[in-house]
């Protein structure tokens, strides 16, 4: 067979891309080389719907160890009873979540896409605000926290039947607490979606959302570092309390109808080269080295912050607890769009992003979001923040100053030539 070498030349040029830029993208995060061997093996080739132990296909044994091996790692991260490692992504995690507690047109209440929640927790671009019927919260106009109040005044007013907490641009804490106490008093199922601090949470290093969440969902990429991928985890089982059933009509422990959501209920055969990637970065979580991983992700956001806030940047909620930052540009004459493209330009790569209350479309944004995971993965440390900071002010103070923004690309290039990435794969 002729090798591709139209599609592996790409490759290679992203993994040179890559290599050179500054990658600041909360989302985003480098996987180790042996995640990214396990993804690449003949795991891949293997069918094996349904669970190990009970497979619809033959010859299973070998990927039920693995699987196996992915469950009870992930449940000893977090002191889970029971883990569910097949969802192909967060989104698949959340949509298995929705199935197994819900009936199409309840009511639903989740963070505000527009103030930093997510797509699948009620947009109406997306099922969940398409199936259910989706209530939101916000965060206050003057601080950027998360209104604890406006949260349980609209849960009392309209009763829903699940209250979901987590993220995809907010860089504070969680009170976790309160939100269960408030689903306490309507009977509502507390979903924590904690697919960015993930990492942060493994390590107690922020609140521990299983405390007080019936249910835990999550990406696997991210600040956990593993592969592109879901997972769904709860520390104690419990019976639905909203009467829904398995396809027998049958009551069961939550933990049941989590799986047959997952499978038939929203997926077919699982990925198992995937699951075995997932098996080896959850084994990295458990080490020290992902300790010290954990807190300089922290130490990194703190002092890249701080540089921002130096030299002018209005930070939603004036800092951050986790990986991320969300900058308001409006005080810069600049937009989010405008701001994103121009630094592609330099190789340092974030996102537009609308900010709370923001006057502008999606498209276009007041804002831009910044991560580093990724960075922090390539070794950088507090004192790096500075000059990439610098940088980035550098390019927006000036973004049609095409000679400047290229004197930028020149000194990240340099810049990162520090920090090798991936040094065992060469380009060829």
């Amino acid at each position: 067979m002729q090798k591709d070498t139209l599609i592996f030349d790409l490759i290679n040029k992203e993994l040179e891309r890559q290599r050179k830029g500054i990658e600041l993208i909360a989302s985003e995060n480098f996987t180790s080389l042996q995640v990214m061997q396990a993804m690449g093996t003949v795991a891949t080739n293997k069918y094996a719907e349904g669970y190990p132990g009970k497979r619809f296909y033959g010859g299973c044994e070998v990927i039920d160890e693995i699987e196996t091996i992915a469950i009870n790692r992930l449940k000893q991260i977090f002191n889970a009873s029971w883990a569910n490692v097949q969802p192909h992504s967060g989104a698949q995690a959340n949509t298995a979540v929705f199935l197994a507690c819900l009936k199409p047109g309840d009511k639903i209440l989740g963070l505000n896409l527009s103030m930093g929640g997510h797509l699948t927790h009620g947009s109406p671009a997306n099922f969940s605000g398409k199936n259910y019927q989706a209530l939101f919260y916000g965060v206050k106009k003057d601080t950027g926290i998360v209104d604890y109040d406006q949260l349980e005044a609209t849960a009392l007013a309209e009763k829903p039947k699940m209250i979901i907490c987590g993220a995809s641009a907010y860089s504070r804490d969680w009170d976790y607490k309160r939100i269960r106490e408030v689903a306490d008093k309507i009977g509502a199922i507390v979903l924590a979606d904690i697919a960015h601090p993930a990492g942060m949470i493994a390590k107690g290093l922020l609140n521990d959302p299983f405390e007080h969440c019936h249910i835990v969902s999550s990406t696997t990429h991210k600040t956990l570092r593993g592969p592109r991928g879901g997972i769904i985890m709860l520390r104690h089982d419990f019976d639905n309390p909203f009467g829904v059933k398995d396809p027998k009509g049958n009551i069961r422990p939550m933990s049941a109808l989590l799986d047959l959501a997952v499978f038939p209920g929203t997926q077919g055969g699982p990925l198992e080269h995937i699951i075995a990637a997932k098996a080896v970065s959850f084994g990295e979580i458990l080490t020290d080295e992902y300790t010290t991983y954990a807190r300089q992700v922290i130490s990194n956001a703190q002092a890249m912050s701080k540089a921002f806030v130096k030299r002018g940047y209005n930070l939603i909620s004036n800092g951050t607890d986790n990986h991320l930052m969300l900058i308001d540009l409006r005080n810069k004459n600049l937009t989010g769009k405008k701001a994103q493209e121009t630094l592609d330009k330099a190789h340092i790569t974030l996102n537009k992003n609308a900010v709370p209350f923001d006057d502008k479309s999606p498209f276009v944004t007041s804002g831009i979001r910044v991560g580093v995971p990724a960075v922090t993965t390539r070794g950088l440390k507090e004192e790096h923040m500075e000059p990439i900071v610098e940088m980035i002010d550098t390019v927006l103070k000036d973004t049609e100053n095409e000679q400047q923004i290229k004197a930028v690309q020149q000194q990240v290039h340099l810049f990162m030539q520090q920090f090798p990435l991936y040094p065992e794969l060469m380009l060829s």
